[in-house]
């Protein structure tokens, strides 16, 4: 992965910074996952917050193989 370097208002850096230590993730990581959010948020405008955060777990567990069928029954 190619990494840049971007300049971006302190007070955010600060926030990121709290918040990424309450959730266990570095300062970089946190702005990323805001960005992911905020990216899905405007390609679907239409889906609330929880939706798009329940997809973004939901894949995590599918990339670490933790699904398990769903019995229609």
């Amino acid at each position: 992965m190619t990494t840049n370097s971007i300049r971006l208002d302190q007070q955010l850096i600060e926030k990121a910074t709290i918040i990424a230590k309450a959730l266990d993730r570095t300062t970089p990581k946190q702005i990323e996952h805001w960005a992911k959010i905020g990216e899905m948020m405007e390609d679907n405008p239409d889906l609330p917050y929880e939706f798009v955060k329940q997809a973004i777990i939901a894949k995590a567990e599918r990339e670490a193989g933790k699904l398990e069928p769903y019995d229609f029954g």
